[in-house]
């Protein structure tokens, strides 16, 4: 059985040290997993309740993609302490109708990546609150990447560190484990 892992990047910046941790993921994940990193957060547009009975295509595109993975992994710079407007804004339109949204019951892992030298814990720490009180059941455990603009080997999307490669191979293992027995249940 292949899981299907869709990877978020919170950042839009198009060098994101966050988007080079989730293609990083990506390689440690292993052939029976299928891994997309999703590109679309510029797309969505400010969240407006007023809206939600003629949902925006960028919005119903990204909650069917949400839907069609059987985990999600995020990983989310650090702005002020917690996480950039344009992730939260995303996950707002995701987390509804609220009740019976893409998020609820999602496997989600966490993972955050900041040049600073506590890798974006805190905004990490906001993320698994966000999606926990979204209805996600948020994977432990998370991973962030301290130093990230060094934290890279040249023009790759390879972690110079050996232990960073394993938390983040940890992670992914995590996260692929809680999705096989739902996967198992629904084959």
């Amino acid at each position: 059985m292949t899981t299907r892992i869709l990877a978020i990047s919170g950042s839009l910046r198009t060098d994101s040290v966050n988007t080079a941790l989730l293609r990083a993921a990506a390689t440690v994940a292993g052939d029976d997993t299928w891994f997309e990193v999703w590109c679309g957060l510029g797309a969505i547009p400010p969240f407006n309740e007023d809206g939600e009975d003629d949902t925006p295509a960028a919005v119903a595109d990204m909650r069917a993609t949400i839907a069609g993975a059987d985990a999600v992994l995020i990983s989310t710079p650090e702005y002020n302490g917690s996480i950039p407007g344009q992730l939260k804004n995303a996950l707002d339109w995701a987390s509804r109708p609220y009740g019976d949204s893409v998020l609820t019951g999602k496997l989600v892992g966490v993972t955050s990546a900041s040049p600073g030298e506590y890798g974006g814990a805190w905004a990490a720490e906001h993320l698994g609150k966000v999606l926990r009180i979204a209805g996600s059941q948020v994977v432990d455990p998370s991973f962030s990447l301290p130093l990230a603009d060094v934290a890279f080997q040249p023009g790759t999307a390879v972690l110079r560190d050996p232990a960073h490669t394993a938390a983040l191979t940890e992670l992914v293992a995590a996260l692929q484990a809680a999705a096989r027995p739902a996967l198992a249940i629904a084959s």
